[in-house]
């Protein structure tokens, strides 16, 4: 049976924690991916003999970590791809930035020239593909989240910077919006070269991950239960949490 740790799964949805280094979805690159390890996984299971339907309905970049749903059959994928739309769907990251901030609270809102993540389409394109549409856009979005400091210990053990853990929640789901963010703020992502981390090494991390991790999901079934008190049919609400990555011990 494939490795793949399973947070969540019914007729319809499958929740799954994507390690660091690992690409979402397959691409040009012939890189293993983390649909290609959940169709593993769900062959194996249900002994499926043809191909495997799975629905991809979000991303994480390739050195983030954390939950990612996917759906396990149209109608599931369906359902997600709408709670996205409608913004119903609630996630919550945790990212270990540059430098002590000097509120504890916060919100960001801003515009960035870059496409809408849940563009039409999106899910046909390889990352590649993404990019380049990403490259040609021109139009910009807003883009907001929240944050709030973690209180922890306000200094790596022999670190020459300090660093805080931050808990952050996107309000609008935008192409590496949370990198951009914190970069912008001028409090990158530790071990985010791409978005403004300069200070070489990445201390106690893997070389493939930055220290950001997609820590919770809500969401609501595509398969209405039953009402403890009136029997009714109703959505049925979702919530997954998982624990800061073990290689962050150190860290914070």
């Amino acid at each position: 049976m494939s490795s793949i740790k399973v947070l969540y799964e019914d007729n319809h949805i499958i929740a799954v924690v994507k390690p660091a280094g690992l690409l979402t979805q397959g691409d040009k690159s012939g890189e293993a991916s983390l649909m290609d390890e959940v169709k593993k996984y769900l062959k194996e299971k249900y002994k499926k003999s043809g191909n495997v339907f799975l629905g991809l309905v979000h991303r994480l970049d390739k050195p983030v970590q954390g939950i990612v749903l996917f759906g396990k059959t149209s109608k599931g994928a369906s359902r997600l791809s709408e709670q996205f739309r409608e913004h119903t769907i609630q996630k919550t990251y945790h990212a270990i930035v540059v430098g002590k901030l000097d509120k504890q609270k916060g919100e960001i809102k801003e515009q960035v020239n870059k496409i809408s993540f849940f563009a039409e389409g999106f899910t046909n394109k390889t990352d590649e593909e993404l990019l380049q549409e990403i490259k040609k856009a021109t139009k910009t979005r807003t883009a907001e989240l929240s944050w709030e400091v973690v209180p922890t210990s306000p200094r790596l053990r022999g670190a020459s910077h300090e660093y805080t853990l931050l808990k952050i929640t996107p309000r609008t789901g935008r192409f590496h919006q949370i990198r951009i963010q914190m970069a912008n703020m001028g409090h990158p992502i530790l071990g985010d070269v791409k978005y403004g981390y300069k200070f070489g090494s990445k201390p106690g991390l893997d070389p493939k991950s930055i220290a950001l991790a997609a820590t919770a999901i809500s969401f609501k079934t595509a398969t209405l239960g039953r009402s403890p008190t009136t029997g009714e049919a109703e959505d049925k609400q979702i919530n997954l949490e998982i624990d800061l990555p073990e290689n962050w011990n150190g860290l914070i």
